[in-house]
This record gives structure tokens, C-alpha cells and sequence, in this order.
């Protein structure tokens, strides 16, 4: 198994810990790379600046992607290690050596992480023996070669003494070092947004419209009524429509044809616009069949949301 170590902003640790999130968003400002180093659900570390050589805490690997700082705050709020936008926004200005009036809305590379974990001080860790000081952002470890399989045995053993971290141990398969496994952990509402953003190629799926700011990822079932944070039950839509169909105006059949409801001309007198969507197929789908919407969820949203 991969871990990889980065290092962390020493305020935003701080942070995250009093708040401890179930996501956050390891930002890094000028990052035009994806970062690939990890698989989903593999374990990424956090470790502090220098002088402060330690690992932190950590959390699970979701995805990498690049998003303006608005969409990155309106995805992740406080998650994204900053109290509110301003303070957000001026660390990264601050990282570039730029400002609002040259970049209104910088895009920063984005590495979403689940159920993070901060360790208390007394259960720190040391760097790995073989770290360098002229490590700029981090390193891949791998559990196959020694210094790794002792990195990750020292994390495990952090996460089963912290008093905070209760929920975490059913995650891991701890009794078996020989062949470490992660059982998968929940994915959170921003990490389901960017998840479904992706997947539909950054446009809606009823129109193709591809202005970020203007697009929703939006459950079919809601997570509410126990629908999961999952892209197969996402759809990425324009605002009005997103509106629409949590409202039970539009669907979507199970061969992905879109269905307006006539209710919208009984309701507001209106609507020709959303009409002439009516029988249309789908725009955009994902390219990974096991992230297309599922009939399952198809199926809930027709019965008991649609107003037919």
C-alpha cells in the first residue's frame, strides 16, 4: 500500500484539529500538477513545517482536482483549514505573491481527503529516518519496503490510543500488518460535489452548460432520506434545474431521458423553456459506467418526488 507524506501548513493543521471535519481539502496554491502519487482510499499524512519534523494526523485519499478558490471555499467552507473566505483566500495570495485585482479567483490544485485524523502532541511522529530537509511539498512511502511498513504500523497505533479518534479503528484491518488494507470510508458532501463535478465533465447533464459557478451536483436521492454521497447517485446540474427536480418539476427515466412535469404550467403559468427539454436525452454522462446514475436511485426520485 502507498502512503504518501505532505507537508502541512502549520495553521491549517491547527485549524482542522479544533474543528475536527469529516473532509478537508489539502490546498496547494500553485499547483498546476495532478497529484497521482495515491489511489483512492490509500492514507495520506500530514506532516508539519519545519522545525516542527513530525506526522500529525491524516486522512483517506478521495481525488485530486483544480478548482477556483470561490468554488473551493462554496465546496469545502472552513474545511478548507480558514475560518471564513477572506482568510482563506489571503493565504493563498499570500503563497502566489499576488493579489485580488491580478487574480480575482486563482485555481488551486485541490487533494480531497476523508475522515481526517489529528493526533494529540504526545502521539506525534517522527519523520521517517531516510526524510530530507529540502522536502518541498511530500514523499511517496511504500508498506512493502521497511521504512513504510513501520510508518504505517506507528500510524495505526496512534490512531488506536487517541482518545478522539473513537470512530476510526473499524476503519482498519490492524491485526493484519502482513497486507494492509483500508476498509473504504464515507465520502463527505464537498468530496461528493467535486466527485460528481468530474465525472460529468464539468457540464450539466440536461444542457451541457459548462459555467462552473452556475452548476450544482445534486443528489437523486437525497442524503436526507439516506441517499449516499456516491457519483452514481449524483447528477451535475444547472441551478434552476437542480431546483426543479429536488422539487419534483423534472426527472430523469431510467434509459436517461429527461421528463417534465406538467405541473410547472399549472404551478407558474409558465415554462416553455423546460418543455422543450421534455423526451430529450441526456447531454452528458459519465464516462465510467459505475458512476452513471443508478436505476435504484432513478426509480426512488420517479416515485416519490416526481409530481409527474
Amino acid at each position: 500500500m502507498k502512503i504518501y507524506v505532505g507537508v502541512t501548513d502549520n495553521n491549517w493543521f491547527k485549524y482542522l484539529a479544533s474543528i475536527a471535519p469529516n473532509e478537508v481539502n489539502f490546498w496547494r496554491p500553485g499547483d498546476r500538477t495532478r497529484f497521482r502519487a495515491l489511489e483512492p482510499n490509500d492514507l495520506f499524512l500530514f506532516k508539519l513545517h519545519s522545525p516542527l519534523n513530525y506526522i500529525v494526523g491524516g486522512g483517506f485519499f478521495v481525488k485530486h482536482s483544480f478548482l477556483p478558490v470561490s468554488l473551493a471555499w462554496e465546496t469545502f467552507g472552513n474545511k478548507n483549514g480558514a475560518i471564513d473566505y477572506d482568510t482563506f483566500a489571503n493565504s493563498i495570495y499570500k503563497y502566489r505573491k499576488t493579489n485580488r485585482r491580478n487574480e480575482p479567483d486563482p485555481v488551486i490544485g485541490c487533494i480531497i481527503l476523508t475522515s481526517p485524523f489529528f493526533f494529540p502532541r504526545e502521539h506525534w511522529i517522527p519523520v521517517p529516518e531516510d526524510w530530507k530537509p529540502n522536502i518541498v511539498q511530500g514523499k511517496t512511502y511504500d508498506t512493502s519496503d521497511f521504512i513504510g511498513r513501520k510508518l504505517y504500523k506507528d500510524v495505526v497505533q496512534r490512531m488506536q490510543l487517541g482518545e478522539n479518534m473513537q470512530e476510526q479503528p473499524s476503519m482498519y484491518k490492524t491485526e493484519r500488518f502482513g497486507r494492509e488494507t483500508l476498509i473504504k470510508p464515507r465520502l463527505g458532501q464537498g468530496a461528493f460535489r467535486v466527485m460528481v463535478t468530474d465525472a460529468y465533465h464539468r457540464r450539466c447533464a440536461i444542457t451541457g452548460e459548462k459555467t462552473l459557478p452556475a452548476l450544482d451536483a445534486t443528489h437523486i436521492k437525497p442524503y436526507s432520506m439516506n441517499g449516499p454521497h456516491m457519483t452514481n447517485n449524483g447528477l451535475l446540474l444547472r441551478k434552476d434545474l437542480h431546483a426543479l427536480y429536488d422539487r419534483g418539476y423534472i426527472t430523469i427515466t431510467e434509459d436517461n431521458h429527461i421528463e417534465v412535469s406538467k405541473r410547472i404550467k399549472e404551478d407558474y403559468g409558465n415554462g416553455r423553456e423546460y418543455y422543450a427539454m421534455h423526451g430529450q436525452e441526456l447531454s452528458i454522462l459519465p464516462d465510467n459506467a459505475k458512476d452513471r446514475p443508478k436505476k435504484e436511485f432513478i426509480r426512488w426520485h420517479n416515485e416519490k418526488i416526481y409530481l409527474g
